[in-house]
């Protein structure tokens, strides 16, 4: 019997041969390795992040514009409070200038009778004891106006917001803390003071 080798049988025609059947499987075809890259990869980490990272920047930039906004408003701020204050300084020495003047004012006519009655002081010595007095009401009377009336009433009780004790005497027929005398007239009231009374207040044995 012959042993000649079998021929394989003929490929119909329009039958799909097996390189291309394991092409359709899945195998690579020709230049897909070029079309991903000489590596072989699939797409790098920056084009699958690329949305990300721009949302990312956006953000940051954000928060920069709005800390730059903060920062310019607080600028802003010092500076005006710098204005503020130094315009408050301004008028402050303004109005303690007035108010030096008022009160300078106030006191002119005491320093032109003084005058007036020391020019008269040699041709009548006597008149002089009468313009002293007359000096002396006016000034008083000046400070009354300026808010500082005179206090020296005795037979008063001691007041620790009015007084000013500088010595202690003994008296019977007064009751003890009572002020007997006055050592120096004080000018104004207690929540408005220019000087306290300096007084003598009464004690018992």
């Amino acid at each position: 019997m012959s042993t000649q080798p079998q021929q394989p049988d003929p490929v119909p025609e329009g039958a799909v041969t097996e390189p291309e059947q394991e092409q359709e499987q899945g195998l690579p075809a020709p230049g897909a390795a070029e079309a991903r890259g000489a590596g072989g990869e699939g797409p790098g980490p920056d084009a699958a992040g690329g949305p990300a990272l721009g949302e990312a920047d956006e953000r940051a930039a954000e928060q920069a514009a709005a800390l730059a906004e903060l920062d310019d408003r607080w600028r802003r701020a010092l500076a005006d409070l710098e204005n503020l204050r130094k315009r408050h300084a301004r008028e402050l020495e303004r109005e303690r200038a007035a108010e030096r003047a008022r009160t300078a004012a106030a006191l002119l006519p005491v320093v032109d009778n003084l005058e007036l009655a020391l020019s008269h002081a040699e041709a009548d010595p006597g008149s002089i004891v009468e313009g002293v007095k007359a000096i002396h009401d006016q000034a008083v009377d000046t400070l009354a106006r300026l808010g500082y009336e005179r206090e020296a009433e005795t037979g008063v009780p001691f007041d620790p917001a009015r007084h000013e004790v500088v010595g202690v005497v003994e008296d019977a027929e007064a009751e003890p803390g009572t002020v007997v005398q006055v050592l120096r007239p004080g000018y104004g009231k207690a929540d408005r003071q220019l000087r306290p009374v300096a007084v003598a207040v009464a004690k018992r044995e």
